[in-house]
């Protein structure tokens, strides 16, 4: 399912829609190049799933954060990931496994050993801040999640 999104305001929208609708346990993979949105979109979520206590940012050099809210947040960056098993030293299915939400910017670099049921977020670049963003639901399980969005896109696509 595609979004064209025209601004942040629109992509902060689109993160809390987000929050409202992904369960807890849900492991989300982020794409997109550089600059592209992927932090601004786990920003938003993180906001609206209760997350005030410390500023959200990528975790490029640290390769996990973790923050409290209403629903825990594990957000991790594979951007400097050297592979697949580096990224597996994390223990990422201690988290995969958990009652947080999952949130793996560049996700790309370690497809391979995500979980075979999930949500994925692709974001392209189209304008200075416009994005068309995609979201798909790998495996049945997370189906139910693109029709949530469907009715609420109002909030945040044109």
């Amino acid at each position: 399912m595609f979004f064209e999104i025209t601004d942040e305001t629109r992509m902060a929208a689109l993160g809390t829609a987000l929050a409202a609708v992904l369960e807890s346990g849900t492991v989300v993979g982020l794409y997109g190049t550089l600059g592209a949105g992927k932090t601004r979109l786990v920003q938003a979520i993180a906001r609206a799933c209760g997350v005030t206590q410390q500023p959200v940012v990528s975790p490029t050099f640290v390769l996990l954060q973790e923050y409290e809210g209403r629903i825990p947040i594990y957000h991790f960056d594979a951007y400097r990931m050297r592979d697949e098993d580096e990224f597996l030293e994390l223990g990422p299915d201690e988290y995969f496994e958990g009652s947080g939400l999952v949130l793996i910017e560049w996700a790309d670099r370690v497809e391979n050993v995500l979980p075979p049921e999930r949500v994925e977020i692709h974001i392209e670049v189209t304008g200075e801040q416009s994005r068309r963003v995609e979201v798909r639901a790998v495996g049945a399980k997370y189906a139910g999640v693109l029709d949530q969005l469907r009715v609420r896109k109002d909030d945040f696509a044109t």
